[in-house]
């Protein structure tokens, strides 16, 4: 008779086990694994947190005082987890409103330092210290007066110095705006942001050397998800790189999406005066997801356009607004409903001078034509001008193809040209 061995114990939740797990994954970036051995992330994370659960969009709390076995399994998992909520004007155990600081996915953590690409004697801005864990491990990585860690809130700042001084790992925590950056370290070889934006900050470009690399969430506002972006600096005014993965991150505070309400999005009498047709996209494509290349793209093309998806009994309606750039722009806005009742035909209202669902099924027609393309077949070029405004030129395949936006033609080719 053969004699089975058992299998053996999984190890004790820890910072070797966390490598191992990344590692195990194939996310770990070549270098690392002894940093994040050595860097313990329970070091870093406060008793109470939130396990967040991207599937069900559900948050658990896990107290490290009356659960500490659930609280260490869950910091030396492959898991976000929620540290502050509501700018901190929140108590008890229930998550809040709004959650404003993270300690991020592990082995998203890793695909930022990946992209990075660190190198032995680079200066490192890191933007939005949180706990301070990411700081520590390109500290441990770079050594001591290599890293300086930017972050809004003084609290999570004043948290984060004491995390990092218990640890022994020496970082320059400064509390400010970190789209300022610090020009009191600059130059810097490396920017790294761990906040999602919109508008990449001109002090980043303006504090990094020629040949630096910026690696920021950016996303447009057609959703509120990201994708990591590696720019390399050529200037204080131009840089430009690929998207290398998509990605969700709270945004910069000075940068969180403010909306009115609808009313403030419509003009009046929009429907009397609506252009109506039947939609040629399905509410799935339209609706998209985190990590939807198709809803990545669509925004990428329809810019100054964000979405609202209102779900009811009988029926959902996909709202689209304009985004004016200036007070007295003219409003745009398009409802698509669709009816839970398939023998009943889904129907689109827009109005305004520009025709938002004409441009987001150009947009969708424009990325199923070239294969649906995923987020990393995507760059960003962005150009700073003299009076600081800054302005970003999407691209596909190359900087040398930029993609124009959908309302300056009725279609978009395959070639991304209008």
């Amino acid at each position: 008779m053969t004699a089975h061995t058992p299998p053996p114990e999984p190890p004790e939740p820890s910072a070797a086990s966390l490598a191992a797990l990344l590692t195990e994954a194939d996310v770990m970036p070549s270098g690392w694994a002894d940093v994040f051995a050595a860097v313990p992330r329970g070091a870093f994370v406060p008793d109470l947190v939130w396990a967040h659960d991207p599937a069900a969009n559900s948050y658990t709390p896990l107290d490290c005082t009356s659960a500490p076995d659930a609280w260490v399994a869950a910091v030396y998992a492959n898991t976000a987890l929620v540290t502050q909520w509501d700018d901190g004007d929140h108590t008890g155990t229930a998550p809040g409103r709004l959650a404003s600081s993270s300690a991020s996915m592990p082995s998203v953590v890793a695909d930022m330092i990946y992209d990075l690409k660190v190198s032995d004697g680079d200066r490192v801005l890191d933007v939005g210290t949180g706990t301070g864990y990411t700081a520590a491990l390109l500290a441990a990585r770079l050594g001591t007066g290599q890293v300086v860690t930017v972050e809004v809130d003084p609290e999570l700042a004043d948290q984060a110095r004491a995390n990092l001084a218990a640890a022994g790992i020496p970082v320059t925590v400064v509390t400010g705006d970190g789209t300022k950056g610090w020009p009191g370290g600059a130059p810097y070889d490396l920017v790294h942001v761990t906040a999602g934006t919109r508008s990449i900050a001109p002090a980043w470009l303006a504090q990094t050397r020629p040949g630096g690399r910026i690696v920021a969430p950016w996303g447009t506002d057609y959703s509120p998800h990201d994708a990591l972006v590696a720019l390399t600096v050529h200037d204080p005014h131009h840089a430009s790189g690929p998207f290398t993965v998509a990605a969700s991150f709270m945004k910069l505070r000075g940068q969180r999406p403010n909306r009115p309400g609808h009313a403030a999005y419509t003009p009046p009498g929009w429907t009397e005066n609506a252009r109506v047709s039947v939609p040629t996209v399905t509410l799935g494509q339209v609706t998209g997801g985190a990590y939807d290349a198709g809803e990545f793209a669509v925004g990428l093309a329809v810019p100054g356009c964000t979405k609202a998806v209102a779900p009811a009994a009988d029926a959902t309606t996909v709202w689209l607004y304009s985004l004016p750039a200036a007070a007295d722009d003219a409003l745009s806005v398009a409802a698509a409903t669709y009816p839970h009742d398939a023998d009943q035909a889904p129907a689109v209202w827009q109005a305004g001078p520009r025709s938002l669902w004409d441009e987001v099924e150009a947009a969708h027609a424009w990325w199923d034509g070239l294969g649906k393309p995923e987020v990393y077949d995507f760059g960003l070029t962005v150009t700073v001008a003299n009076d600081g405004t800054v302005h970003h030129t999407p691209w596909h395949d190359n900087p040398d193809r930029p993609i124009p936006a959908a309302n300056t033609a009725a279609t978009l080719d395959h070639d991304g040209q209008a």
